[in-house]
């Protein structure tokens, strides 16, 4: 197979066609969910509980639906991490993921739901106080800023259509702005909802292809380096179970709690977090066989859209176009949701405009988001798994244990305590990777400086009698 060229030449009118139409069902939906919202009382369309929860009216297979969508935008950094470290991706982007997924639908749920809250900052001011709130926000906002979606959809494009990597993520996310400016977290259930379907059948295909012309699964242990058959991928402990505490911050994602909050009852939450576990085992052994396929067939291809470039010439006309609209559907359901909720941090938890909120602060923020998430993304030079690395290790490492000591023991740390753990871990993150990057004198992780300091300050406060 050919592995650097451009994806557009292998399209036809047929591709083409099916590719168009999965975006006007995509369209449609959108469309479907606001004729449900005009037939609200004009004070529920305009609160901000409808904008922000969809009213709390999530039923089980719609909050199945937008919570798998949701999750998966970082498809060719898992794909890549595949396709150059084998089974590896599986255990860091997937079993440990699973165990996060479990751990917060029978011990999270429960808790998150008993508050009057609709998203995580203000739940850490309940638990804690006003400072803690705006600190909180300012975490919860690195850990939305949608970096890895953004270059997600830019290498898509690239790869479609070439030229610059600047250019095509500026492009992209213009056009998810535009769409995310419309309907509020409705509008983003919806679409994920048709999203969902091709997302899924995308990747099922091209296993399905794959294994058809290629041979079984079990053929590619004599086609694939011996390395990718560990599990370890050749990373020493400290650096795996990085990821293992990086997929704890689940615990603390403001996605999960936002569909969480926005369920119609705590059993549709609970049992649509456990459905959508099995769904995303699937899924993520779907992808990793595409890469694992694609590492055999094109071993020189560049790692960031092998996967995507393989998909591609595997399967006949007609199928291309349904598989690349499904890939598209995986980061483009995952960027809105990241943009609108980023965009919430910033005007209804930052700025605390919940007494006055208005939609068009909420649209200066998600503008002001989308700029703010292209310009840093350039930065990561199209390396998605160092976007989740870098970003995620704040939220795991200082805002992790505070957040859950808050919920299982209330009024034991103080607003004081909790503000000051947080803070220095987060230094002691900065600082231990700059000072690392100068001097090398380490090879711990930075992420276990910040743990270690957060945890520290606040041990002695659990054995405190409750404030």
């Amino acid at each position: 197979m050919v592995s650097h060229s451009h994806l557009i030449q292998y399209l036809d009118f047929t591709d083409w066609g099916i590719f168009f139409a999965v975006l006007a069902a995509t369209l449609a939906s959108v469309i479907y969910g606001q004729t449900l919202k005009n037939k609200l009382t004009k004070e529920e369309q305009l609160s901000t509980l409808e904008l922000l929860l969809m009213g709390r009216k999530l039923t089980l297979p719609i909050f199945v639906a937008t919570l798998v969508a949701t999750w998966y935008g970082g498809i060719f950094g898992v794909t890549a991490l595949t396709f150059e470290k084998g089974i590896y991706n599986l255990l860091t982007q997937g079993i440990f993921w699973y165990v996060s997924y479990i751990l917060f639908a029978f011990f999270l749920v429960k808790r998150i739901r008993q508050f009057d809250v609709m998203t995580i900052p203000e739940l850490s001011g309940k638990l804690f106080g006003p400072k803690a709130e705006r600190l909180t926000a300012s975490l919860n906002f690195l850990n939305l800023l949608p970096l890895a979606y953004t270059i997600s959809l830019g290498l898509f494009l690239q790869a479609m259509f070439g030229g610059t990597l600047l250019m095509n993520t500026s492009l992209g996310v213009l056009l998810v702005t535009l769409w995310s400016l419309w309907g509020g977290f409705r509008a983003v259930v919806f679409s994920d909802v048709v999203q969902f379907f091709f997302m899924i059948l995308a990747v099922v295909l091209v296993v399905v292809f794959a294994w058809a012309k290629m041979g079984s699964p079990l053929t590619l242990i004599d086609k694939l380096p011996a390395s990718h058959m560990d599990w370890s991928g050749g990373e020493k402990l400290s650096a795996i179970l990085v990821w293992g505490f990086i997929a704890l911050s689940t615990l603390v994602d403001p996605n999960f709690y936002q569909r969480c909050l926005a369920a119609d009852s705590e059993k549709t939450a609970r049992r649509g977090i456990l459905i959508s576990t099995v769904i995303w085992f699937l899924f993520d052994c779907c992808t990793t066989l595409g890469a694992l396929y694609a590492r055999a067939a094109m071993p020189e291809a560049d790692p960031q859209n092998a996967y995507l470039q393989f998909s591609i010439q595997l399967v006949p006309h007609g199928v291309r176009g349904l598989i690349l609209a499904g890939i598209l559907a995986i980061i483009l359901s995952t960027l809105d949701s990241y943009l609108f909720n980023a965009a919430t941090c910033v005007s209804y938890d930052f700025f605390k405009l919940k007494d006055r909120f208005k939609i068009w602060h909420h649209h200066i923020a998600l503008i002001f988001v989308a700029i703010i998430s292209v310009i840093l993304g350039m930065q990561f030079d199209g390396n998605v798994i160092e976007v989740w690395k870098t970003l995620g290790s704040f939220s795991a490492a200082c805002l992790l244990f505070p957040m859950l000591m808050g919920q299982m023991f209330p009024g034991r740390i103080t607003e004081q305590s909790f503000c000051w753990a947080v803070s220095l871990g987060c230094l002691g993150i900065v600082s231990w990777k700059i000072l690392n990057h100068l001097y090398h004198f380490s090879a711990i992780d930075e992420f276990y400086i910040g743990l270690l300091l957060t945890t520290v300050i606040l041990l002695p406060n659990l054995v405190k009698k409750k404030a």
